[in-house]
């Protein structure tokens, strides 16, 4: 399986608290059985991102967690003018890897009425944005349409893997499985914060879309479609 999503680097954001807590986060998810994992701390107006830092740090701690799994460098880019102003300036500041995809992460308290602007100011520039858990969006939570008209006009969409689960509570379970319904689940992923509550754990989510969908969309969310993602491939039809 394939973690685009993941606050593995140590004492960067509100993730991982140190580096035996990153170590441990990237060891549970390599038991799970993921392969390749994407560290994405926040760029936002609480933590700054700095690409050559987080990139230094994440080859230290490949080092310390050894070959068995392959870490890679994304962001969890909040969707603000500003943020979106530098990323059309710097294309590749904030994509997953030496990709052209990249994470955006939406406000729980507005969303601009010039979102398909923003949008068409990333994707004219190459950019593929990927939506990070709109399940947990409290806007989206009301209106989950409006995914929908973002992605006919590119936008793919991630899910949180423990919302399949149950661990947000039973309208956000509800509301991951409507976009598995409405075929608009591109992606799961971890978000992975911590050891426990919101840990890098992809297989629990896995088998419970393989029982309700059928295996193929479940090695599409947790592996085909994640690995074109990290390769820079486009997403095979689903």
């Amino acid at each position: 399986m394939v973690d685009i999503h993941s606050h593995i680097l140590p004492m960067v954001d509100d993730g991982a608290r140190s580096w035996e807590v990153a170590i441990e986060m990237v060891k549970i998810a390599e038991r799970d059985g993921t392969t390749h994992m994407v560290a994405t701390p926040h760029a936002n107006y609480e933590y700054k991102y700095d690409r050559e830092s987080h990139t230094k740090l994440l080859a230290e701690l490949q080092g310390k967690v050894g070959d068995g799994i392959k870490l890679i460098l994304g962001c969890d880019f909040h969707f603000s003018f500003d943020n979106i102003e530098d990323a059309v300036a710097h294309p590749t500041r904030y994509a997953i890897g030496d990709t052209r995809y990249m994470l955006i992460e939406l406000s729980d308290f507005s969303i601009a009425p010039q979102m398909p602007n923003m949008i068409y100011s990333l994707t004219s520039k190459g950019l593929v944005p990927i939506l990070t858990h709109p399940e947990r969006n409290p806007i989206l939570q009301n209106k989950p349409e409006k995914v929908r008209e973002w992605a006919e006009m590119g936008v793919l969409v991630q899910v949180t893997a423990s919302a399949f689960v149950g661990k947000w509570g039973r309208g956000v379970q509800k509301l991951a499985h409507w976009y598995a319904e409405q075929g608009l689940l591109h992606v799961i992923a971890s978000d992975a914060h911590s050891l426990n509550h919101r840990n890098p754990v992809l297989s629990e989510a896995r088998k419970i879309i393989a029982k309700t969908y059928g295996e193929d969309l479940a090695r599409a969310v947790s592996e085909t479609n994640p690995m074109a993602i990290v390769t820079n491939q486009h997403l095979p039809e689903m």
